[in-house]
């Protein structure tokens, strides 16, 4: 079983958003792809829709979801569960940072506006 080190883990960013990859298939996962998404103050979030369903599990600070036109504060400790296709977008108003771990099954790609759909790096 694949041990990943967060010392070790690759990083991204987009959008001045952070990106920690954990458990993927280049990192040995074949069913999940796990990360921890950092956002810093005052970010904004860029919309976005997802082929398959993603989890996020806050973990440090607060942020501000939209989904489908409805806002969700998360907190650390809460869960926000994002269907496939909906209409999405995570930002950080508040004065702290932001961390949740995010997990989206293989295979799962992302839609930004008319772009063809991708496989963020961090599930790869």
């Amino acid at each position: 079983m694949p041990f990943i080190a967060h010392a070790d883990a690759p990083r991204f960013e987009l959008h001045g958003a952070t990106f920690t990859g954990l458990a993927s298939p280049s990192r040995g996962s074949s069913e999940n792809a796990v990360w921890i998404v950092a956002l810093p103050p005052g970010m904004a979030g860029v919309p976005h829709r997802l082929t398959r369903e993603e989890v996020f599990v806050a973990i440090e600070g607060a942020a501000r979801a939209e989904l489908d036109g409805q806002v969700h504060e998360l907190r650390a400790g809460s869960a926000l569960v994002v269907p496939a296709g909906a209409e999405f977008r995570l930002g950080n108003p508040y004065g702290a940072p932001f961390r949740t771990v995010a997990v989206l099954p293989v295979g799962g790609q992302a839609v930004v506006g008319d772009a063809p759909p991708f496989t963020p790096p961090w599930a790869q």
